[in-house]
């Protein structure tokens, strides 16, 4: 009885262990590489297109749209390789992609997160168990991903676009509150090693509420590159401030505090881009948790000021728009985080050191 009693704790600490593993094997890396995928189609293909027709090159209009096209496919594969599918699983899940993210409509990228983890799994469990992988493997992920498409992706993308359309609704009735609560929650979770990219996609975060969360991962990223820079010199400006400050994650770890400055100047910002700038981000939503990464935030809101002006909703891009881009998402998060940051030095709070990188 007392060997029982003792491999209790065990058991569930084991128990504990498996779902903190899969946890972020399903949460953390699988929507990382879901989010590279969206880069890698969505995103440049917008980048893309939008040269394109500023040039006046529908060469580039075309490429950028056939980009755009394969976003549902390249997410689903890059979820499949994140969670290490076998090859015949990894490309079968091209078809659950453009299944899911089709029939999850505005709340597609949640979609394709969900049902290509089941099929991906789904296809890695029958993956050489019997004598005709190349029909079963494939035949198992695309029917099951299939399947979930038509049953849950609807339902699916539907409550995601619900949520990301009560934040966007909150946040136009109330933009001083919701500027902070979403610029805060978005740069935080940029510098968490979870997807604020992935985030800001599956709930399809545009408008004020998109501006907001380029606020704040604006101020997380070129907050650490500006007050790191003593540690880090010019390497660890550009790594931060054109990379991410998830670099800075070790250090958070070991001091809390050095997470201060940023986050106070988001909490700034992000009422100032809604309230006084009135910043819109109406480009591609992935744009709205990418902040200065390879400056796709400040290209999402130029291209939505190109699609606004399209639309007929907006007449022209005002001194005004240019003055609050630069401000919200350069000098004001570099201001206001240095400034914090002499004063939680001067608490003892920060010391020298304490946000070096391993460069």
């Amino acid at each position: 009885m007392q060997k029982k009693k003792e491999a209790a704790p065990a058991e569930k600490a084991g128990l504990w262990h498996t779902v903190k593993s899969y946890g972020s094997l399903y949460f953390v890396d699988a929507m990382s590489a879901m989010a590279q995928g969206l880069f890698a189609s969505l995103l440049i293909g917008t980048i893309i297109s939008t040269l394109g027709a500023q040039l006046g090159w529908e060469l580039l209009v075309e490429v950028g749209n056939f980009a755009k096209s394969m976003a549902g496919p390249a997410m689903a594969v890059a979820i499949g390789y994140a969670l290490k599918a076998p090859p015949l699983a990894l490309f079968s899940l091209t078809a659950v992609g453009s299944a899911a993210n089709t029939l999850g409509g505005e709340g597609g990228p949640l979609a394709v997160l969900l049902i290509a983890i089941v099929s991906a799994e789904l296809g890695k469990l029958v993956s050489k168990k019997t004598p005709v992988d190349i029909l079963v493997t494939p035949s198992v992920t695309i029917l099951s991903g299939a399947a979930l498409s038509y049953l849950c992706a609807p339902a699916i993308g539907a409550a995601a676009a619900s949520v990301g359309g009560l934040i966007m609704w909150a946040t136009d009735l109330q933009p001083f509150f919701m500027g902070i609560f979403v610029s805060v929650l978005v740069g935080v979770a940029l510098t968490l090693p979870i997807s604020s990219a992935a985030i800001c996609a599956a709930l399809g975060l545009t408008g004020l509420a998109g501006g907001a969360a380029v606020a704040g991962c604006c101020a997380q990223m070129v907050g650490f590159a500006v007050i790191s820079f003593r540690e880090n010199k010019w390497g660890g400006l550009v790594a931060q401030g054109l990379g991410t400050s998830m670099l800075q994650v070790p250090n958070i770890i070991k001091n809390p505090r050095v997470w201060i400055a940023p986050t106070l100047a988001s909490a700034v910002t992000g009422p100032l881009a809604t309230c006084l700038f009135k910043m819109q981000m109406n480009g591609a939503p992935i744009s709205s948790g990418m902040g200065t990464c390879g400056l796709v935030g400040q290209i999402g809101v130029y291209s939505g000021w190109l699609a606004d002006i399209d639309a007929g909703t907006k007449a022209a891009v005002t001194p005004m728009d240019w003055a609050g881009l630069v401000l919200i998402c350069f000098l004001l998060p570099a201001a206001l985080s240095w400034a914090i940051d002499l004063g939680v030095r001067k608490l003892g709070w920060v010391k020298d050191g304490d946000m070096k990188l391993d460069l």
